[in-house]
C-alpha cells in the first residue's frame, strides 16, 4: 500500500512518522513494528522518508485527508518519536484541528531539554522504553519495551551459520555491531580484543558498521592498532553489510559496548539468533540481560571490566554457547515483537475509545 491513494486513508487508524531519512535505531523500530501492527489488526501507516516500500505509507498530500475521520472512528492517532514529529502532530491537532490524538514514545537516557518536555506535556499518551528511560520522564507514561521479529532474527540452521562459512580462521566468532565511533564503544572492543585474541587463536573478531565522515579518524586509529598488533587477520571491519542477520548466527558472542544508548536492539537480534552478549549497562541492556544466564552486563566506559567480562567466554566456548541457548528461550519469552505491538496497540485503543479495551 505504499503511496496509499487519498481514498484509502479512510480506512487509516494510525500514522507512523518517520521524518528522518538516514536508517536509526528508531526507524528500525518503526520497520519492524508497524507490519507486526497490521497482522494484530491495527490500521496503521507510516508517513516520511527513509522507509522500505514494503511498509503501508501515506504521502505527503494525503494530510489533507486526516481532517475526515478514519472510517468507523472518531478520530486518528499520531504517534512520534522525534521531536519534530510530535510538533508537527501538536501543528496538525491544535493548530489546523485535525481530529488527532498524540503519541510519543521516548528512549532518551538523561533529562530532556526544556524544549523535548514542552513538547511532551501537549502528549495525550506517552511510553517509555524501559524503565530507566521512564525515570526521566515528567509526565504518566506506560513502560512498553521493544521486542525483536523472531521469524526475522532466528537461531543458526545449517553451515551457512557458522564462522568457517564467511571463510575465517578460527572456530568461533565475537562481534560488535553498529556504527563505528566512540559512543559506540568500538574502541572498547577493539582494545579488548587487542589483548585478549593472541591468548585464544579458536576466536576471530569482526566489527560491522558504517564509519560516517566525522569519525573516519576514529575507524582509522582503531585499524592502525590492530595492525600495530599483528592481528589483522584477527580483527576484521567488515563496514556496513547488505543483511546483518546471518553475521549474528555466525556469532558466538556478541558485544555492545556503548558508553550512551537509547535502547538499543542488538543485544536483543544477537539473543534471538542464539548468541550470548556482553554489554554495557547503556541504554536498557540491563534490562534485557540475564548476568550468568545470557550474558554479562559491565559498567558503560569501563575497558578493564569489560576485558575481564569477554575473556571468560573466550576462555571456555561452551560457556558461551550455553548462555546463547538460555538468551534465546529469555527473548522468545520476553521480548517478542508481538508484546510490544500488543502493548502499543492497547494504548492506541484507549485513546480512540477509553472503554472497548479494543485497537
Amino acid at each position: 500500500m505504499s503511496g496509499t491513494q487519498p481514498g484509502d486513508v479512510r480506512d487509516i487508524d494510525v500514522v507512523a512518522p518517520n521524518f528522518k531519512r538516514r536508517l536509526s535505531g528508531v526507524t528500525s523500530t518503526i520497520v519492524q513494528l508497524v507490519p507486526c501492527q497490521r497482522r494484530l489488526g491495527v490500521r496503521i501507516a507510516t508517513l516520511g522518508p527513509g522507509l522500505p516500500k514494503s511498509l503501508p505509507a501515506l504521502r505527503w498530500r494525503d494530510l489533507v485527508w486526516l481532517w475526515t475521520p478514519p472510517a468507523g472512528r472518531s478520530l486518528r492517532i499520531w504517534h512520534a518519536r522525534r521531536n519534530n514529529e510530535m510538533a508537527a502532530g501538536i501543528l496538525l491537532r491544535d493548530v489546523l484541528r485535525m481530529p488527532l490524538k498524540l503519541v510519543f514514545t521516548s528512549a532518551a537516557q538523561r533529562r530532556h531539554t526544556a524544549y523535548t518536555r514542552f513538547l511532551i506535556r501537549r502528549m495525550d499518551a506517552v511510553i517509555a522504553t524501559s524503565g530507566r528511560s521512564g525515570s526521566f520522564l515528567e509526565v504518566p507514561h506506560s513502560v512498553v519495551r521493544h521486542g525483536v521479529d523472531l521469524d526475522l532474527f532466528r537461531p543458526p540452521a545449517g553451515e551457512a551459520d557458522t564462522a568457517a562459512a564467511a571463510g575465517f580462521r578460527g572456530r568461533h566468532l565475537v562481534g560488535c555491531f553498529g556504527r563505528v565511533r566512540h559512543q559506540k564503544g568500538t574502541d572498547l572492543f577493539v582494545r579488548a580484543m587487542i589483548e585478549l585474541l593472541p591468548d585464544h587463536p579458536q576466536w576471530t573478531a569482526i566489527v560491522c558498521g558504517r564509519v560516517t565522515a566525522e569519525h573516519q579518524r576514529f575507524a582509522d586509529g582503531l585499524k592502525q592498532e590492530v595492525l600495530n598488533a599483528g592481528l589483522a587477520d584477527r580483527i576484521l571491519f567488515l563496514g556496513e553489510v547488505d543483511d546483518i542477520k546471518p553475521w549474528y548466527r555466525r556469532l558466538t558472542l556478541y558485544v555492545a559496548p556503548s558508553r550512551n544508548e537509547g535502547f538499543g536492539l542488538t543485544p536483543l537480534e544477537a539473543m534471538a539468533s542464539q548468541t550470548a552478549v556482553v554489554a554495557s549497562d547503556a541504554g536498557a541492556y540491563a534490562e534485557m540481560i540475564v548476568p550468568g544466564l545470557t550474558g554479562a552486563v559491565v559498567p558503560a566506559g569501563d575497558g578493564e571490566a569489560l576485558k575481564a567480562a569477554l575473556a571468560s567466554y573466550l576462555a571456555d566456548p561452551h560457556l558461551a554457547e550455553q548462555a546463547g541457548r538460555a538468551a534465546l528461550l529469555h527473548v522468545g519469552a520476553t521480548f517478542a515483537l508481538e508484546r510490544e505491538a500488543r502493548a502499543v496497540n492497547a494504548i492506541y485503543a484507549n485513546l480512540a475509545d477509553p472503554g472497548n479495551g479494543q485497537a
